[in-house]
């Protein structure tokens, strides 16, 4: 299933941005920390690499990320060529105090009166750009919520007499092919909760927590024991919240929505949802199941199986 969620404002959005990466010294990338790739647009780099431009890639929410996966993703990308890494809160004054120095050091030509240092601001919905932004100019420019994609215009602001950055709209690429990315992208409010069901998004997270922190939802849910799976996840926390329905049936898809808040908030505790180790594996599976789809099977007039007659692609 690819998840399709490309609000009209981003076509023309990504157009600007081919156009001003021609006039760009460095591309300030801004991810999640908790799910680094998953949260970065394919469309970006294409740009970049098309003008050859380095990228600081932040790691932004590394306050609520996993530090052990995080210490795994700084050294990831040390190995990608043409990108520096470094992990840091947008909310923090003294971290994005940085990274003026940071982009310089990518571009030691510029940063003069006669020719300024060009910093381009992207990423993804809802990663924080905007608080970015404010934080670098040390006052409200761009509007900031929890709801992905509220900058829907560029903003060209003049940092000092020799930076200028680019404030650009969070941009989404058409379709997301891995089903476990448009998921780790919902559970973290990166698309809007239209693209998905509150609830299946739920209990993918739960299931990944799980596998992964079985001790938070133990300790804020009581759902480690008895909890084999996703929907069981959610019933303990129904039934420790007492979330109910009229009938007095346990009201999973408030659990849901609880779950995914406190996720969101970080109240769980510091996670991180994939790793370098995880995303290599994930890539993996998919190359396999595009090499040797399922082959599609045909009921015969009795109702049994019948002989497969097309691969998954020719079936649709």
């Amino acid at each position: 299933m690819a998840i399709q969620w490309f609000p009209g404002h981003m076509t023309s959005a990504r157009r600007k941005a081919a156009e001003t990466m021609a006039k760009t010294d460095v591309v300030v990338e801004v991810v999640d920390a908790r799910l680094p790739e998953a949260s970065t647009n394919p469309m970006i780099g294409e740009l970049r690499a098309f003008r050859q431009r380095p990228c600081l890639k932040i790691l932004n929410k590394a306050d609520l990320a996993d530090p052990v996966a995080t210490k795994a993703w700084l050294e990831w990308y040390r190995s990608q060529p043409g990108i520096r890494a470094v992990a840091l809160s947008c909310k923090s004054a003294a971290d994005v105090a940085r990274i003026p120095g940071l982009c310089q050091q990518l571009a030691p030509q510029r940063g003069t009166p006669v020719k300024p240092l060009r910093m381009m601001i992207m990423g993804i919905p809802n990663v924080g750009k905007s608080t970015l932004i404010n934080a670098l100019m040390k006052r409200r420019i761009a509007a900031v919520g929890d709801e992905p994609a509220i900058t829907k215009q560029q903003q060209r602001l003049e940092l000092n007499d020799h930076m200028i950055l680019v404030d650009t709209p969070g941009m989404m690429w058409p379709r997301i092919d891995h089903d476990s990315d448009g998921l780790m992208l919902a559970a973290s409010h990166a698309i809007g909760r239209n693209a998905m069901i509150d609830e299946e998004v739920a209990i993918f997270l739960a299931e990944l927590l799980r596998e992964r922190y079985p001790e938070l939802l133990d300790r804020r849910y009581g759902a480690r024991e008895g909890s084999a799976s996703g929907h069981d996840v959610l019933l303990a926390i129904a039934q420790r919240r007492g979330l109910r329905k009229r009938g007095g049936e346990l009201d999973t898809e408030k659990a849901a929505l609880t779950l995914l808040q406190d996720y969101r908030d970080g109240i769980l505790g510091r996670i991180s949802l994939e790793t370098p180790a995880s995303r290599e594996a994930m890539l993996a599976q998919a190359a396999r199941e595009t090499a040797h789809p399922t082959p599609a099977v045909e009921a015969d007039s009795d109702g049994s199986a019948g002989k497969s007659s097309a691969t998954g692609a020719d079936a649709e």
